[in-house]
Order: C-alpha cells, then sequence, then structure tokens
C-alpha cells in the first residue's frame, strides 16, 4: 500500500514538473519570438480597429535585448536582421515615453519624406491615393479607454454613424493599403524630412487621428525611431472585440479572425 501512495505521489510531482516546464517553454517562446498586442487606440484605422488582437513576430527585423529575459545574454542592443520595408506594419518602443506604439513604415534611412496637403511624398515621389469610399462605424465609445471616433461628416450624435473618408494610397517602392481622411489638419503639410542613417520614419494609417513621425519628439511625437526600438512586424489579426474587454467573447468581430493586416 505504501509503495503504491509513493508513486500516486511522483506521478502528480511529475504532471507538476512537465506542467511548468511547458509553462516555462511558453514563456521563453512567447518572449523570445512572438509578443501580443491589443490594439488600444483609433490611429491606425480601418487598417487595425480598436480591439484588434495580434501577435508581433519579434524576429522579422533581428533579435534585441528587449526580446532576452535573461541577464546572462552575450550582447546588448540588437543584432542586425531584415530591416523593415516600406509599407510594414511595426510594433515600435516610443522613444521618449518608452510605451509600446503600432504605425507604418513610409520612411526608410536616407529617404526623403514630406505630406503636401494631405499627400505622402517618398523622395519627391507621390503616394497616389484613389478614392475608395467610405468608412463608416457607429459614433459610440470605443474599447477599455472609451474613446470617441472622430467623423468627416460632424457631430453625428451618440449612436450616429460615424464617416471617414477612404483611400487606397499606394507608397512609391512600396505596397498599397488602406489610409483615412476626417479633416484638413496641421499635419497634412509638413516640412521635409531627412530620415537618419539606422532611423525609421512612420505615420498611422488613420492620418488625422495619429501622433506619429510627422511630430517632435521634443512635442512628446514619435520623431524618427531607431532601430534599436523596433519590436517587431504586426502579420496577422487573430480575433476582435469590438466591446470593452477581448474577454466578452459575444462582442468579437466574425469578420476578422486571422485578418492578415496589409
Amino acid at each position: 500500500m505504501a509503495a503504491k501512495a509513493e508513486k500516486k505521489k511522483d506521478g502528480i510531482v511529475e504532471t507538476i514538473k512537465t506542467v511548468v516546464y511547458a509553462l516555462l517553454i511558453a514563456g521563453v517562446f512567447r518572449t523570445l519570438f512572438f509578443q501580443p498586442f491589443w490594439i488600444p487606440s483609433g490611429s491606425m484605422k480601418d487598417t487595425l480597429l480598436i480591439g484588434d488582437f495580434l501577435f508581433v513576430n519579434k524576429m522579422a527585423y533581428g533579435y534585441s535585448q528587449h526580446s532576452c529575459p535573461f541577464s546572462i545574454c552575450p550582447f546588448s542592443g540588437r543584432i542586425l536582421g531584415n530591416e523593415p520595408e516600406r509599407g510594414d506594419v511595426v510594433v515600435f518602443r516610443h522613444p521618449v515615453t518608452g510605451s509600446d506604439f503600432i504605425k507604418r513604415v513610409v520612411g526608410l534611412p536616407g529617404d526623403r519624406i514630406q505630406m503636401k496637403n494631405g499627400v505622402l511624398f517618398v523622395n519627391d515621389q507621390e503616394a497616389v491615393q484613389t478614392p475608395d469610399g467610405i468608412f463608416t462605424e457607429v459614433f459610440d465609445r470605443q474599447g477599455p479607454m472609451g474613446g470617441l471616433p472622430q467623423c468627416s461628416n460632424g457631430s453625428v450624435g451618440q449612436g450616429g454613424t460615424c464617416e471617414k473618408e477612404k483611400f487606397v494610397e499606394t507608397i512609391p517602392g512600396g505596397p498599397s493599403h488602406s489610409i483615412l481622411n476626417i479633416r484638413n489638419s496641421a499635419l497634412d503639410n509638413t516640412p521635409a524630412f531627412v530620415v537618419p542613417e539606422g532611423e525609421f520614419f512612420f505615420v498611422g494609417d488613420n492620418r488625422d487621428n495619429s501622433t506619429d513621425s510627422r511630430v517632435a519628439q521634443a512635442a512628446l511625437g514619435v520623431g524618427m525611431v531607431p532601430f534599436d526600438k523596433l519590436i517587431g512586424r504586426a502579420d496577422r489579426i487573430m480575433f476582435s472585440s469590438s466591446g470593452r474587454s477581448m474577454l466578452f467573447f459575444w462582442t468579437w468581430r466574425s469578420d476578422r479572425y486571422f485578418k492578415k493586416i496589409e
């Protein structure tokens, strides 16, 4: 009987050890290779909506000290890998505040970037905008932060239809993607920025509702983002919740499961 009890005890211990090992491996895998990210704001609409849940590929651009969970990592900084390409959607650490941000790369090292009347120019080449209808959403509080969307059709009232102009933008030397326009804003016209070596220029797809590289770091904007601040590339949405919490499964958007980010 004692031997049987001892065997049962050993079995429980082995089960606990297996679970602990599995959790440790999962934690290391998550820390090294992928990072979950929950979209908190509307700066990347309509590519990314508030409540989208995605995993960030942390190995897309090499390996950084931010990715290493161990004090014995034999390096500091980032081991250089592939650089971002124009059009990539990237999660990075804000150079001033340290918060995680997600925006689209439009400027590579050495590029000349400028906005003229709401149109992006890369190395003096226009990023052509093709009208693509109207993006609509309900004017109501969104996500855990409870923010209200901005509308191009004025004050529509709670529960009304909030509209934004939608365009397909083609970046010179890059892909095509969706952008939104709300109004004429101060960031529609900027000076020409020359991207320094080892840094990148980011903008949000919801152009009039994004604090990005068009805003100087002295004003708590993103400014130019160094390579070692990049966390990884966002490739695919896993699922999306239109409610105040991702646990409210009844608010999950049925059309966004495993949706590719373009």
